[in-house]
């Protein structure tokens, strides 16, 4: 199965939730314990070895926060 490395740019990050909902693998989740610059809790990936490099959460993502590298 693919790999992937997913890298956000937090702080540009809304907090919307789309690219949570998104993920197949269920390993993305917004940050509760911090706020990006824009005063949000930022996206991250809890689990990294888990991520199959689908885009999913790239695609949804409006403000372009999210990229995904496969290998």
């Amino acid at each position: 199965m693919a790999k992937g490395k997913t890298t956000f740019n937090e702080n540009l990050c809304k907090g919307c939730g789309l690219c949570v909902a998104a993920c197949p693998k269920k390993i993305l989740e917004l940050d509760k314990t911090r706020l990006n610059a824009k005063g949000y809790h930022p996206a991250t990936c809890v689990n990294p070895d888990e991520c199959i490099g689908c885009a999913f959460c790239a695609t949804q993502c409006p403000d372009v926060v999210i990229t995904v590298e496969r290998f």
